[in-house]
């Protein structure tokens, strides 16, 4: 029973609670660019390369958040490709979402601050994991 209890907390860590939103909203965003299309790009004022990027890079962000959470509490031996991939997609989540405020072309910081919540909520956990990978 003892080791039973000491087990709970290595499955139950609360970053689940904060990637597997993050990861969910990167996915759904990342299919709804598919097909990737030229027309996309130019709707928003985009060379098709940096659309491109960012279609695969919203869907493979979110895809790799999930499969390195799994090694926080799988031993593969591969722990430390796990924090790797945390970390590089953090990064990725970040690299998109300060693209996608200043495509919006905020007037101040204090307008992407104020009133661009989703986004910034979004750029703060991509940086989360960038910074604290898979340390639990």
């Amino acid at each position: 029973m003892r080791n039973f209890i000491q087990k709970i907390p290595e499955f139950c860590m609360s970053h689940w609670l904060l990637r597997i939103p993050l990861a969910v909203v990167f996915i759904q965003q990342g299919l709804s660019k598919f097909p990737v299309t030229l027309d996309g790009a130019e709707s928003f004022d985009l060379p098709y390369i940096v659309w491109w990027f960012a279609a695969y890079g919203e869907l493979l962000s979110g895809i790799g958040l999930l499969v390195a959470g799994i090694g926080t509490w799988v031993s593969w031996g591969y722990e430390e490709y796990a924090d790797l991939l945390t970390r590089f997609c953090g990064i990725t989540i970040c690299s998109i979402m300060t693209g996608v405020i200043w495509v919006g072309q905020p007037e101040s910081l204090w307008d992407v601050i104020l009133y661009d919540n989703l986004h910034v909520f979004l750029w703060v956990g991509g940086l989360f994991f960038a910074l604290r990978g898979n340390k639990t």
